[in-house]
């Protein structure tokens, strides 16, 4: 069931997609670096899988647990922008250097800035409405309010600066934890998909089963007698 839900929601795998190996590393200190970034934080939703299967546009994902809360907090939005910017942070830690698979996240992290500025009161700009609803029929979500340039120069520079911290911070925080980093990135890379409680395995110092070779995860039960990682 967990299986068949994880697919829907991630995309369908394409496993006969050539991945270079050098690619499917990086790819994997990306995901393991939100992941990782996110068991980390106190406010922030943990990750429940992550792959470096790919599957739909993807070379690799990750799904994570939505806590059931009404109202997110300054905290829980910053925790969420750092996790967005975490597996930026792991190509550079990992590697000294980025690729362009962050554009989403850029995306996702400056979205999520944006209206803690503008809408919800939530920066050193002060208690402002600086968006308003859309009155059309369809609707499109929060438009930009009207405001002097000065106001505009003050938006942005609030929103780097908040976006600019969450990276320093997830810098920091994968820097520290970097052996961590580096030991769940080849887990990863081996198994090719790891579950929320194999993370915490490695998170907490434990060690997991050893990789058959030639068994996936997926492919079920291993024969009497072998050892196999758990499903994801």
């Amino acid at each position: 069931m967990d299986e068949a839900r994880d697919r829907v929601l991630m995309g369908p795998e394409r496993r006969s997609m050539v991945v270079r190996e050098a690619d499917r590393k990086v790819t994997a200190y990306h995901e393991v670096g939100h992941a990782l970034a996110a068991q980390l934080l106190p406010h922030a939703d943990k990750a429940h899988k992550l792959t470096v299967v790919p599957r739909g546009r993807s070379l690799g994902s990750a799904l994570y647990t939505p806590e059931d809360r009404m109202h997110y907090t300054r905290a829980a939005l910053l925790d969420r922008i750092c996790v967005a910017l975490a597996g930026h942070a792991a190509e550079q830690v990992a590697t000294g250097q980025v690729t362009t698979g962050a554009a989403n996240d850029f995306q996702q992290a400056t979205g999520l800035a944006r209206r803690m500025v503008t809408e919800w009161g939530m920066s050193e700009v002060g208690q402002l409405a600086l968006a308003q609803e859309s009155g059309s029929y369809l609707g499109f979500g929060p438009q930009q309010g009207v405001y002097s340039d000065h106001t505009a120069e003050q938006i942005d520079a609030e929103v780097s600066r908040i976006l600019n911290g969450q990276f320093e911070r997830a810098l920091a925080l994968l820097t520290e934890h970097a052996h961590i980093l580096h030991r769940l990135t080849d887990e990863l890379v081996a198994r090719e998909s790891l579950s929320g409680e194999e993370l915490q395995t490695v998170l907490a110092g434990g060690t997991l089963p050893p990789v058959e070779l030639g068994l996936r995860p997926e492919d079920g039960p291993a024969p009497s007698g072998q050892l196999t990682p758990d499903p994801a």
